[in-house]
C-alpha cells in the first residue's frame, strides 16, 4: 500500500501540473482536494508508532475510527437485551425506567432462558400476602455492635463507595441530595467528604481508605485529629475502613493525574495533576490484633459511631483468622462490607479486575458462615456489594446472609449513565465520571437528585412486593431455602442444598421448602 500510495501521488501531482499548464481551473479544484490528502499519506509514511497507518497511509486511520466507534455499534445495533455486558439492557432500562417513575413492566414474558443452567429463581407461596402488608420505607436495619453508642438505622439499599474525584462534583451532589430525599445513605467513597457530600445534608457512611484522604498528615499518614474532627459531623452516621475493593483488591485506588484537580487534591490532600495511587495496605496497623485495636480507636474518637471494615474476600484462613481474633479479643466491628470481585470501578488493571477477588456470591457465604461458625454472627452486620440492581439482586443477598446492600452503577444509571465504558479516560458523556466543566454541567442536579430517590423506592418497593409473593413478612426471614438456581437441564437445586449452612445451627434455620 506504501508503494501504491506513493505512485498515485506522483501521478496525481503530474496531473495536476499538466492541467495548470493549460491554465485549466480544475487544477485549482484538484490541487484543494489532493493537496490535504497528499500531505496527510506522507505524513503517515514517516509514522514511527503505528504500523497499520505507517504500511496503509490514510487508509490505515480508519481503524482507528472503528476500534472507537466498536463499543458504541455493539451497544445499539449487536447486543440483545439480555446479552451486553457489564450491565446488560434489560437491567439498565429497569433502572431507567424506576428512576424516571415511567412504564417499568415488560410485555409478551420473559426474554431469560429459563432451561439454561445458571437462571435463578424465587418460589412463591400459596398463600401470599397481600402486595401492600410491608412498607418499603420501613426496610431497614439497625447497625451498631456492644460498643456503639450511636448505632444507625439503615436502609437495606445504600449508595456505594464513590469518590468525588472519581465522580463529578454535580453526580456527588445529586447522589448525596437523593439520599436526603429518599432517607438512605451515601458512601464518600476513600476521596474523603467534599462541600458536594455536606450542601443537601444526606447521610454519610465515611470511607477511610489506605490514603487517608482528609484525615492524613503531610507525609500521608493517618491523622488521629482531622479524623476526630470530621467523624464528628453530624451528616457522618457510619465509618468504613477499606481493606480491600472487589474491583481490585490489594492494589489501592487510582485518581487518574487528568481527573486530579486543584479542588480535589486539596480535599485529598495531595498535588494537584499527578495520578493518585492509594497503598495496597494500611500503615496505621498492622495485623488483626492491630486492625481490632484500630477499630476501637477510631470507635473512640468519632464518639462511638459504628465503625466497619470493607473487603473483597482473599484467602479463606486469614478472614478466619480474623474471626478468631475478634472472639479472642472479644472486639467487633459493627459492620463488614462484602465486596465482590464483580464490583465496578472507575479504574482498575484489568488483571486486578478480572483475575483476582472472589465473586461476591461466594465471598459473602463464606463471610456469613464463618462468623456463624464461631458463634459471633449477632455481633456485626454484613453488608454486601457487587453489581446489585433489581430487587431479586438484592433479595438474593440477603438470602445468602446480608443485612444489607450497598449499589453504585445502579445509582450511576439513576444519573443517566449510558455504560460507555470510558469512566477511566476523564470523557463521559454524561458529565458522572469526569471532571471536564464543560461535560459536568450538562448534568441537571435538579432533575437527577429526583431519580436517585425515585430508583431507591421503586427498588425497594419490587423487595416488597417479592417478599409478599413469597410469604415472607420479616427481611430475617429470607433464607437460603427461598432461592432456587438450574444446575442442567433435568436438575435444580435450592441455594439451601447447594451452600448448607454451617452444622452448628441446623436445628435453628428454617429447613427448605418440600
Amino acid at each position: 500500500m506504501r508503494h501504491e500510495f506513493i505512485i498515485i501521488s506522483i501521478i496525481s501531482s503530474g496531473l495536476l501540473l499538466g492541467l495548470s499548464y493549460f491554465h485549466s481551473i480544475y487544477w485549482l479544484i484538484g490541487l484543494g482536494a489532493l493537496s490535504p490528502l497528499i500531505l496527510l499519506g506522507t505524513f503517515d509514511l514517516f509514522d514511527k508508532k503505528h504500523t497499520i497507518i505507517a504500511n496503509y497511509p490514510i487508509f490505515g486511520r480508519f481503524r482507528y475510527v472503528m476500534e472507537e466507534l466498536r463499543p458504541k455499534i455493539y451497544q445499539y445495533f449487536i447486543e440483545s437485551d439480555t446479552d451486553g455486558t457489564p450491565i446488560n439492557r434489560v437491567h439498565r432500562s429497569v433502572v431507567y425506567q424506576r428512576a424516571k417513575k415511567v412504564l417499568d413492566t415488560t410485555p409478551f414474558g420473559t426474554q431469560v432462558n429459563v432451561y439454561e443452567p445458571g437462571y435463578e429463581w424465587i418460589n412463591h407461596s400459596l398463600n401470599p400476602l397481600d402486595l401492600n402488608t410491608i412498607n418499603p420505607s420501613e426496610l431497614r436495619v439497625m447497625i451498631g455492635g456492644d460498643d456503639c453508642q450511636q448505632p444507625y438505622d439503615s436502609s437495606i439499599l445504600n449508595i456505594s463507595a464513590m469518590s468525588y474525584g472519581s465522580l463529578s462534583s454535580n453526580a456527588i451532589e445529586s447522589l448525596n441530595w437523593g439520599a436526603k430525599l429518599g432517607g438512605f445513605a451515601h458512601n464518600t467513597g476513600e476521596g474523603a467528604i467534599s462541600t458536594y457530600h455536606q450542601k443537601h445534608g444526606g447521610d454519610l457512611i465515611w470511607q477511610i481508605g489506605t490514603g487517608y484522604f482528609g484525615c492524613r498528615t503531610e507525609d500521608g499518614e493517618f491523622c488521629e485529629k482531622s479524623f476526630e474532627e470530621r467523624s464528628k459531623f453530624e451528616q457522618v452516621k457510619m465509618i468504613e475502613v477499606k481493606l480491600s475493593q472487589g474491583a481490585k483488591p490489594g492494589h489501592g485506588g487510582i485518581l487518574p493525574a487528568a481527573k486530579n484537580t486543584e479542588e480535589i487534591a486539596k480535599i485529598r490532600q495531595v498535588k494537584p495533576g499527578t495520578s493518585v495511587n492509594s497503598p495496597g495496605k494500611h500503615s496505621a496497623f498492622s495485623g488483626n490484633d492491630g486492625m481490632l485495636e484500630f477499630i476501637q480507636n477510631l470507635r473512640r474518637l468519632s464518639g462511638g459511631k459504628p465503625i466497619g471494615i470493607k473487603l473483597c474476600m482473599g484467602h479463606p484462613h486469614e478472614f478466619e483468622a480474623l474471626c478468631i481474633t475478634m472472639k479472642a479479643n472479644n472486639i467487633y466491628p459493627d459492620f463488614i462490607t462484602i465486596d465482590g470481585g464483580e464490583g465496578g470501578t472507575g479504574a482498575a488493571p484489568p488483571e486486578f479486575s478480572n483475575s483476582i477477588g472472589m465473586s461476591l456470591r461466594d465471598g459473602l457465604i463464606f463471610a456469613n458462615d464463618i462468623l456463624i461458625k464461631h458463634d459471633i454472627r449477632s455481633k456485626l452486620k454484613i453488608l454486601a456489594s457487587g453489581k446489585i440492581i433489581t430487587g431479586f439482586d438484592l433479595v438474593k443477598v440477603l438470602a445468602l446472609g446480608a443485612d444489607g446492600c450497598y449499589a453504585a452503577r445502579a445509582m450511576m444509571l439513576a444519573l443517566g449513565c449510558i455504560q460507555a465504558l470510558i469512566c477511566n479516560q476523564n470523557k463521559c458523556p454524561t458529565g458522572i465520571a469526569t471532571q471536564k466543566t464543560h461535560l459536568v454541567k450538562g448534568l441537571n442536579v435538579e432533575d437527577k437528585y429526583v431519580r436517585v430517590a425515585n430508583y431507591h423506592l421503586g427498588t425497594l418497593e419490587s423487595v416488597a412486593e417479592i417478599m409478599c409473593a413469597s410469604g415472607v413478612a420479616k427481611l430475617g426471614d429470607i433464607k437460603r431455602h427461598l432461592i432456587w438456581r438450574r444446575i442442567s437441564f433435568n436438575e435444580i437445586k435450592s441455594y439451601e442444598e447447594l451452600f448448607p449452612y454451617p452444622e452448628i445451627l441446623s436445628d435453628v434455620i428454617p429447613k427448605k421448602s418440600a
